[in-house]
């Protein structure tokens, strides 16, 4: 099993990572709207 100290940072860079897939789903998103809106 994991030490207690290694389950913290792996929390924390779990943490991060969703944060940052939240972020990068939201920026995708705009990103496609803005390529369909100058084609048409």
């Amino acid at each position: 099993m994991a030490e207690p100290a290694d389950l913290k940072v792996h929390e924390a860079t779990y943490t991060s990572m969703i944060g940052l897939l939240k972020y990068g789903a939201v920026a995708c998103f705009l990103l496609a709207f803005l390529v369909i809106w100058l084609i048409s």
